[in-house]
């Protein structure tokens, strides 16, 4: 391996740990008393990291096919994080800017965040 490539590799994989461990101590959260916030509390959390590791794939990847899957990741998982919120009536005006090129609209049945009927138009 090239070093230019050793060095992004290894500021790939600094900036990954950094984002499980900040996504792991936040999931860590104190119940409420209400199961849908604790809920939210952990999910946002997860699908955050899930952003940060995609911004590194972005700045760090060549392989095209995983660099449209994590702008993909980037606005499916904002836009699941907005739901979140707004289900809980929290308002989320916390969250990052979509992804460059563009958000991209999204159909999603009640209840079917994870499952095959989401589809990206």
């Amino acid at each position: 391996m090239k070093s230019s490539q050793q060095a992004a590799e290894s500021q790939f994989l600094a900036e990954n740990e950094i984002s499980m461990s900040k996504m792991m101590a936040n999931m860590v959260a104190k119940p409420t008393g209400d199961i849908d916030r604790d809920f939210v509390g952990m999910m946002v959390p997860h699908h955050q990291g899930a952003v940060d590791m995609a911004k590194s794939e972005l700045k760090y990847g060549h392989n095209e096919q995983l660099r449209r899957l994590a702008q993909e990741i980037i606005v499916t998982q904002q836009q699941e994080i907005t739901v979140m919120h707004q289900a809980v009536g929290e308002n989320d005006t916390a969250m990052p800017p979509p992804a460059p090129g563009g958000a991209m609209k999204m159909e999603m049945p009640p209840g079917a965040m994870h499952d095959d009927s989401m589809k990206l138009k």
